[in-house]
């Protein structure tokens, strides 16, 4: 495994829910990432983000750690759930609330 794959094995198993997106959750860099953000905030949940703009290793390592090729990429207790796509698919169809309350995750 290599680096940039250990780092980021590490951050998704070690954060109920983190966000893997461009810029942060204050400031994101892109569309999809704020749509993703905003997502979140809506549903209540804490949440880990980290900013793939800040670290080339981690931008490239992340599509190859969950086999996608885009990024936001959403993680829930160390699984790949998706993208900014996906994660509306699931808001609205109230499957995204389900899997936090599910995997035990205040807020939701």
């Amino acid at each position: 495994m290599s680096q940039a794959n250990e780092r980021i094995d590490q951050i998704v198993k070690n954060n109920d829910i983190v966000l893997f997106m461009k810029g942060t959750a204050l400031f994101p860099q892109c569309g999809f990432s704020s749509r993703a953000v905003a997502i979140l905030d809506h549903l209540g949940v804490s949440f880990e983000t980290v900013d793939v703009l800040q670290d080339p290793e981690i931008r490239q390592g992340i599509k190859e750690y969950s086999d996608w090729p885009t990024i936001p990429q959403l993680y829930v207790k160390g699984e790949f759930v998706g993208g900014s796509d996906i994660m509306m698919e699931m808001f609205e169809a109230g499957e995204l609330k389900q899997l936090f309350t599910d995997s035990q995750i205040a807020g939701a």
